[in-house]
């Protein structure tokens, strides 16, 4: 498809959806990367590789290298066509680009400083782990954003939205969860927003799901003979024809949009195979283009362990998933199981723009206890690509630090476990 400007402005104007295969976009993915290809030089991304060869399984999967990061230097990106996934792979890695390089004014202060003067969010509610260092008396940085469950203004510690991880480290670190968890790109502010709060849902509902408990989340393995919309059913082709087997679970918390956990190993233990299993999550207010996520990201997931560029793996990523009792298990999980959740009975939503899916997002915040949802906009004007970052006191994190200390959510999610489980 031609890159048209005029196409592109005329849809952000309603953000309405022009781009429904796979994913839901205002623009296709060939305008998105013929708008931003010419700042790739000036952010420093020198390689887009497609890397989807180096396995069988035909998904498309590129990996974007940018040398000079402040973070990782190796992004991913994943889709149903080549173009998704080389804009997939770029747009994440401009993003990370901007979170990493912020000029937005900032405070220095403790959050008792702050709170008599400034509107805060609730920082009790951030996710933290066991070793932070915070202290509501001790001065950490501050960013402003906007709320959009209440309108105006609020400051949020400026550790929860930056990637600058260069050293020294910026004033105050240690205090709060630092990471990409709810950074997102897109053709229009409104895009990058809703992207970004369907990623902070995904990883809430990963976590909420791993605390229920093996039983029940064995009750919500989808019948993979019930997935009726045709680009999950030719993901999955592809997978089966590959030899891989593939697990899906529904693991839509109480936020209720819908998010799927697919796993995926290997069929046969062959001598020369040294490939791991592997997971994807997804999660959109469309349970089709949920599940497409999860699958395109868990053949992701395995290529980038093939590929072996990813900065953020260390050797001992490799040598646990390579253990062949891990492997045994996954694949006794996967291949033992029965489906008993039809996919059509999954919640979805579907609307003709990204604007009602943000109201309906907001709105399931909402209505599960979440009252705070702070949009940090780190547009820059001399490239003109939304990036924000969302900020969502009350949501979970991804539990998979040990040191990973529970919220509200979390402590009432694994009290229910366990009272099953007496």
């Amino acid at each position: 498809m031609p890159f048209d400007l005029l196409d592109v402005q005329a849809a952000a104007a309603e953000a309405v959806k022009a781009h429904t295969v796979g994913t839901h976009r205002i623009a296709a993915p060939e305008q998105t990367l013929a708008r931003v290809t010419p700042f790739l030089p000036i952010m420093g991304i020198t390689r887009v590789a497609n890397v989807t060869g180096l396995d069988s399984v035909g998904i498309p999967v590129v990996m974007v290298t940018r040398p000079n990061s402040r973070s990782i230097s190796v992004s991913q990106g994943k889709g149903v066509t080549l173009a998704a996934a080389k804009a997939s792979g770029v747009m994440e890695s401009i993003e990370s680009y901007h979170a990493e390089r912020i000029t937005l004014p900032l405070k220095f202060a403790s959050f008792e400083e702050m709170r008599w003067t400034h509107p805060v969010v609730d920082v009790d509610r951030l996710p933290r782990l066991s070793t932070s260092a915070y202290n509501p008396h001790n001065p950490i940085l501050w960013i402003e954003g906007d709320d959009l469950l209440n309108g105006g203004r609020k400051w949020v510690p400026f550790e929860s939205v930056h990637l600058n991880f260069t050293m020294p480290m910026a004033p105050g670190n240690g205090c709060f969860l630092a990471g990409s968890n709810g950074l997102a790109s897109g053709n229009h502010r409104i895009e990058a927003i809703s992207h970004a709060i369907t990623e902070l849902i995904e990883r809430d509902a990963t976590t909420m799901w791993r605390l229920s408990g093996a039983e029940a989340q064995e009750r919500t393995r989808i019948d993979l003979d019930s997935i009726d919309d045709p680009v999950c059913r030719s993901l999955i082709d592809r997978f089966e024809a590959a030899g891989v087997d593939v697990g899906i679970w529904e693991i839509t918390s109480d936020v209720g949009l819908p998010a799927f956990l697919c796993r995926i190993v290997e069929r046969e233990d062959l001598p020369q195979q040294s490939i791991r299993p592997a997971s994807g999550m997804g999660c959109h207010v469309a349970r089709e283009i949920a599940l497409s996520r999860a699958l395109t990201e868990a053949a992701q997931s395995r290529l980038t362990f093939i590929a072996g560029a990813r900065d953020d793996m260390p050797r001992t990523e490799y040598d646990r998933h390579l253990d062949p009792a891990r492997h045994a298990q996954w694949k006794a999980r996967i291949a033992g199981g029965v489906g008993l959740r039809d996919f059509t009975d999954c919640p979805t939503s579907a609307a003709p723009t990204i604007e009602a899916d943000l109201e309906h997002q907001l709105a399931r915040l909402r209505a599960c206890g979440i009252d705070e949802a702070v949009a940090v906009d780190l547009t820059k004007p001399e490239f003109g690509i939304p990036v924000v970052r969302m900020v969502v006191p009350g949501l979970e994190g991804l539990d998979e630090s040990p040191d990973y200390l529970l919220g509200d959510r979390g402590r009432r999610a694994l009290g229910r476990s366990m009272e099953k489980a007496a």
